[in-house]
């Protein structure tokens, strides 16, 4: 026996102890956790393209960082609702519990119905102890619920707004100073009027398979504002409200002032870290 041992070579007793490694019991352990615990308390999924109460939104936020995440910037908090189209833009400076809160409390003040069900991404902005408490105290029987992750077509509607209503509008320039988020917030001012009372949407009623490809059907384009009221859902206050803001509102001159707002936030002087390639940002 001692001579075996002897001569016996390393990756021999290797596999031997590897062996009595097998029979030993293993102790319990706990499985992956989501860095953020309370999206666990979250379900996940996406909205119902065919959903006929208004009330549902999709929610996002969009980065104004420029090429850079350093540092405190613009952001825009936005929210389209699946059965009208109807859309909120807020302009909040930073991702605190105070500037979310403070742009969730703006879209309430001003939007015609209430927020039935809320579905952000993942983001510990939308999911934090602050933001959650109050959803529920502010908000009455708000459902909230989350797309999956790296899922954007959870989220298509607003995403797609992304792009019409923000990008095409303000850009990809960096917008950090205190006036810069004023006087975005002031052309979302005039762009909540003209995108929801002048701007026909199509508005998705079917989809049929044809020989393999999918077919969709639209129905007739009817401004956010149109949908709204046709739904029956609007309390009479609020229709008076928004009557008189579309009879008293030209849409040409609307235009031509929202042109205006965005020449003068495109004139703003651009910061030194707009220029600094220190960490690249996500697009969105």
């Amino acid at each position: 026996m001692a001579e075996n041992l002897a001569t016996i070579s390393r990756a021999t007793v290797q596999r031997q102890m590897h062996r009595f490694q097998q029979d030993r019991p293993k102790l319990p352990r706990r499985k992956p956790q989501p860095p953020n615990q309370l999206l666990r308390q979250v379900p996940m999924g996406r909205l119902s393209w065919d959903i006929q109460t208004p009330g549902s939104f999709e929610t996002d936020l969009v980065h104004h960082c420029g090429t850079v995440t350093v540092g405190e910037y613009v952001h825009t908090l936005q929210l389209v609702d699946i059965a009208t189209g109807w859309s909120e833009r807020v302009a909040v400076l930073g991702r605190s519990q105070a500037a979310m809160v403070a742009g969730f409390q703006r879209v309430q003040q001003r939007l015609p119905f209430s927020i039935t069900h809320l579905h952000p991404d993942n983001g510990s902005e939308f999911f934090n102890h602050h933001l959650l408490r109050y959803f529920g105290k502010e908000i009455t029987g708000l459902k909230l619920s989350r797309s999956r992750p790296y899922r954007k077509n959870d989220n298509r509607f607003v995403e797609q707004k992304n792009s019409t209503l923000v990008r095409a509008y303000v850009g990809y320039q960096r917008l950090e100073t205190p006036g810069q988020w004023v006087a975005l917030n002031a052309l979302y001012d005039q762009l909540w009027v003209y995108y929801n009372l002048f701007q026909p949407v199509l508005h998705l009623v079917g989809k049929e398979v044809v020989n393999g490809k999918l077919h969709r059907q639209w129905d007739q384009a009817q401004t956010p504002y149109q949908r709204l009221v046709a739904s029956g859902t609007l309390a009479p206050e609020k229709q008076e409200q928004l009557a008189a803001l579309y009879a008293n509102t030209n849409p040409r001159q609307l235009r031509e002032e929202i042109y205006q707002a965005v020449e003068r936030l495109g004139q703003s002087p651009i910061s030194p870290d707009a220029t600094n390639p220190k960490e690249e940002a996500p697009l969105r």
